[in-house]
């Protein structure tokens, strides 16, 4: 089996509605997901997939949407207000039907490509240098 990862970057704002700890307030990180694909046997290229291809869907399905917005939970009424009063001064907004957990990023990301990159193995979803969630079927 061989494996290849890319990472791509994006920069968004969050809050965890109902957490006990800081971060139930707004703040922002510079996450990092990394994609994991595997193959049991590499194409004629000797490749699993090119990098470029693999960060050309990341870019498109992550990237595109979260970068520099608020990440929202569309089922919390307190993350719905704050919203509004983001898209209502123009700015940029990426709703989910989930809290905005690292955990539920890496899940929900990987559904989205899986649908593109065969061989998906797994999607990691930093939110700092030391801490991340990871998801594999």
């Amino acid at each position: 089996m061989t494996t290849v990862t890319k990472t791509v970057k994006f920069d968004a704002a969050h809050l965890l509605t109902d957490h006990a700890g800081h971060c139930k307030n707004l703040h922002g990180h510079t996450y990092r997901v990394n994609i994991t694909v595997a193959q049991p046997d590499c194409d004629p290229h000797d490749m699993v997939i090119d990098f470029k291809e693999l960060k050309r869907i990341a870019i498109e399905v992550i990237c595109d949407p979260c970068d520099h917005a608020f990440i929202y939970n569309t089922t919390s009424p307190v993350e719905r207000e704050i919203a509004a009063v983001v898209e209502k001064n123009g700015l940029r907004t990426c709703p989910l039907p989930f809290r905005s957990t690292a955990e539920n990023l890496a899940r929900h990301f990987y559904g989205l490509l899986a649908e593109r990159i065969p061989g998906l193995a797994a999607v990691q979803v930093m939110e700092t240098e030391d801490s991340y969630a990871e998801y594999r079927p």
